[in-house]
């Protein structure tokens, strides 16, 4: 007589589930830790590099300004034999200023030997009679120190000012690379008389000489065929 199989019971038929899905969800894990990935490569960043200068490593440009207010020599020497000059004020304080009176015009007692060419300026257009010419004149009428003589001409002549600012006009000495030392820049009445200004006219200098014409012609050796 045969026997039919116990029923198994629920409790034990649910823990049986559990524990085959947690063999399952382990070795699913274990699965994808183990399988081979496609490896990826990441190329190399480009790095644009920019040539730049460290401003500050730059030295410094300097601009030379006159030592200060102009003096007038008087032909005389001190008991030390140095010459006697006197300022611009000591006698034009003393003088009402003749407003009229053009550069290189007519002077009677100072300035007799002053050449003047610039232009329909008078005198105190550019200097400030009202300080005994000591100081120069802006044409808002506020004084200037001489040694801004700079700011007085680029009132009129703004072209050569531009070009000055942009290195393009003006004598200098030093180094164009700021980076191997200073620079040293002429102001205006370095190069131009202020009441004259215009560059005196030059001639070009000779070429260099032609080798093959040092000797005259008929000489052997001159010449070539």
């Amino acid at each position: 007589m045969s026997h039919a199989p116990e029923p198994v019971p629920s409790s034990a038929r649910s823990r049986m589930v559990t524990g085959l899905c947690i063999v399952l969800v382990i070795a699913l894990f274990g699965f994808l830790l183990l399988y081979p990935r496609p490896r990826t490569v990441v190329a190399p960043e480009t790095v644009q590099v920019t040539s730049t200068v460290d401003e500050n490593r730059l030295y410094e440009t300097f601009i030379r300004k006159p030592a200060g207010s102009p003096s007038v020599k008087t032909g005389l020497l001190d008991p030390h034999g140095q010459p006697i000059s006197v300022a611009c004020n000591a006698c034009h304080a003393t003088r009402p200023p003749n407003a009229e009176l053009r550069v290189g015009g007519n002077l009677a007692i100072f300035h007799q030997g002053l050449k003047g060419n610039h232009g329909n300026l008078t005198c105190v257009s550019c200097h400030d009679s009202n300080e005994g010419y000591q100081t120069l004149r802006l044409a808002d009428g506020k004084s200037l120190p001489f040694t801004e003589v700079m700011q007085l001409c680029a009132q009129c002549h703004g072209p050569q000012f531009r070009d000055y600012s942009h290195g393009t006009h003006g004598g200098m000495t030093g180094y164009w690379d700021l980076t191997q030392g200073p620079r040293q820049r002429n102001n205006c009445i370095d190069c131009h008389d202020p009441h004259s200004p215009k560059y005196p006219t030059v001639r070009p200098a000779r070429g260099p000489q032609d080798r093959f014409q040092s000797s005259p012609p008929n000489q052997k050796g001159a010449g070539h065929e």
